[in-house]
């Protein structure tokens, strides 16, 4: 009679345990399987490495995108100039609207010293100083980050300046910024500049405007915008485990915290 009381006794726990660990099971999954909210007008979460995206809202919507326009514009750069090219710094280019460098007209930097002010401190007269080099003109520049985004892919984008001031007909999607982003993430002299936190450039220190660089152990850089129609854009890019994931939310006011949830929620699946 003991045996048989021991005997029900070690089953029902045993039977509850189960029950247990089927609930804890079954609340993870459904944690797991619940996708993130974000506070953007676009975004997306996209596998660098699969092409998949794996999170999307009102990604084919173009809106104005601010300052991450330069990821085109430094792509476009490193595929037509040198690093060690060297350039006179005008004061046309000095006198542009918005973010500056602080570089001086007359002096004289390299096209790599450019870079890091143009994605690291976000310089509106770097992209001017770039595009001239690169292409004898704004317009004619934005000629060919428009063939570039052709051949990327980014069907619902135009460029029609290197720095990202609002302009008419100037516009992208969070999707095409992925796929830009992807082909960046391709060219090793890119990151190395979207991953630097900070650089001192002919005695003028730059720091990365780029937050999660700081915050987000996984982080890998990429770059930020804003301007007042365009509102906060944001896209960087993650590294994890083997995968990389890029992140892109345009017009968020919570960029910093969306990513990480993202991110978080992206690399868990």
């Amino acid at each position: 009679m003991t045996r048989t009381k021991t005997s029900l006794t070690t089953k029902a726990v045993s039977a509850v345990l189960t029950l247990a660990l089927l609930f804890s099971f079954a609340q993870f999954s459904a944690g797991a399987a619940r996708q993130p909210s974000e506070s953007a007008s676009s975004a997306v979460l996209f596998d660098a490495d699969t092409g998949e995206l794996l999170y999307s809202d009102s990604p084919d919507v173009p809106r104005s995108i601010a300052s991450i326009t330069k990821i085109m514009t430094a792509l476009v750069v490193l595929e037509n100039l040198k690093l060690t090219d060297s350039v006179i710094y005008k004061q046309e280019w000095c006198d542009t609207e918005g973010s500056s460098s602080f570089f001086k007209a007359g002096e004289t930097y390299t096209v790599r010293q450019m870079l890091y002010a143009l994605i690291l401190h976000s310089g509106n007269d770097t992209a001017v100083a770039l595009a001239n080099t690169a292409a004898g003109g704004t317009d004619k520049f934005a000629e060919l980050m428009n063939k570039r985004a052709a051949e990327i892919g980014m069907t619902n984008s135009y460029f029609a300046n290197p720095h990202g001031l609002e302009q008419e007909g100037h516009q992208s999607t969070a999707r095409d910024m992925a796929l830009l982003t992807a082909e960046a993430l391709k060219n090793p002299r890119f990151m190395l500049i979207a991953s630097t936190r900070v650089a001192k450039v002919g005695g003028i220190s730059f720091k990365n405007h780029n937050r999660l660089l700081w915050d987000y152990p996984q982080a890998i850089g990429i770059k930020t915008g804003y301007t007042k129609a365009a509102g906060r854009t944001l896209v960087s890019a993650a590294a994890k485990n083997g995968r990389t994931l890029i992140c892109v939310t345009l017009n968020d006011p919570c960029d910093w915290l969306d990513h990480t949830e993202l991110y978080n929620w992206g690399f868990s699946r």
